[in-house]
């Protein structure tokens, strides 16, 4: 796994969450869906990075 899906999600976030701050509601469920989203990807990776050091 890379940083990339990370990023990307983290990217996604920015967007909706400058939507939301316009005013646009919906952007705020997106927003919150996207950094749920965001600690997946981060658990995952966590995860990874753990398994890696054990094999080591």
């Amino acid at each position: 796994m890379s940083l990339q899906p990370l990023l990307d999600e983290i990217e996604v976030l920015k967007i909706e969450y400058e939507k939301f701050e316009r005013g646009n509601k919906s952007a705020g469920t997106r927003a919150r869906k996207s950094l749920q989203n965001i600690k997946k990807v981060a658990q995952d990776l966590r995860t990874e990075i753990q398994e890696s050091k054990k094999v080591d």
